[in-house]
């Protein structure tokens, strides 16, 4: 890369790990030095302690992607849950488990509770859940008749709200009167979670990095 001032640089890398954070995919050192072409994986981490010593950035020992941005007075650092593909919220479809990226949430308890998935489809488009929005997760068996749930059928996962019909069978309804509601006894349906939020993504979207 061409020389520029240490202060110049540092502000350069300093905005890109904000946006790296703001999209849940904290920075490591490799990434950044592959980012602005530096010669030796130590100039990332020399302008990251700069940051660090100037109250910019604060960093967790022992982590990795351990560089955070600071806190204001009273906040709370976000969760860091995993984005685990997709999800249909349409026609079922088999539920794809690889991780795909990590999304900050301001949720509070065990993050290992919580995880999330991208939405395929427009089932639940008057319910606001929208193709290619992430939908966050709490883990549970059990959800509440009205809960927005991600459900296995058959071993396809969908997004849907959660009915309980006579003689216990489960009923997973859209929100799009186009579609079907999907009927099960309940031995063929295995509740994944509740839907706690809805995230929308206008320009990027999260995607992981390599460690």
């Amino acid at each position: 890369m061409a020389r520029t001032k240490t202060g110049q640089t540092r502000e350069s890398v300093f905005r890109f790990v904000r946006e790296q954070l703001a999209q849940g995919r904290p920075p490591t050192l490799r990434e950044i030095q592959d980012e602005f072409g530096f010669r030796a994986v130590e100039t990332a981490r020399e302008h990251l302690t700069g940051l660090v010593a100037e109250g910019r950035l604060t960093h967790e020992p022992g982590r990795a992607r351990a560089y955070r941005l600071p806190l204001r007075a009273g906040g709370k650092p976000p969760l860091l849950v995993p984005l685990l593909g997709r999800v249909q919220a349409g026609a079922l479809t088999t539920a794809v488990e690889d991780l795909e990226a990590w999304v900050p949430v301001q949720a509070r308890g065990d993050s290992s509770e919580l995880f999330a998935l991208r939405v395929r489809g427009q089932s639940m488009q008057d319910a606001g859940i929208l193709e290619g929005d992430i939908v966050v997760v709490r883990r549970q068996t059990q959800a509440n008749t009205g809960d927005i749930v991600v459900a296995l059928v058959n071993d396809e996962a969908t997004v849907k709200r959660l009915r309980k019909g006579p003689r216990g069978r489960i009923e997973l309804h859209p929100e799009n009167p186009e579609f079907d509601v999907i009927v099960r006894a309940a031995s063929e349906v295995t509740l994944l979670g509740k839907v706690i939020e809805v995230r929308r993504y206008l320009e990027t979207t999260p995607r992981v990095s390599s460690e």
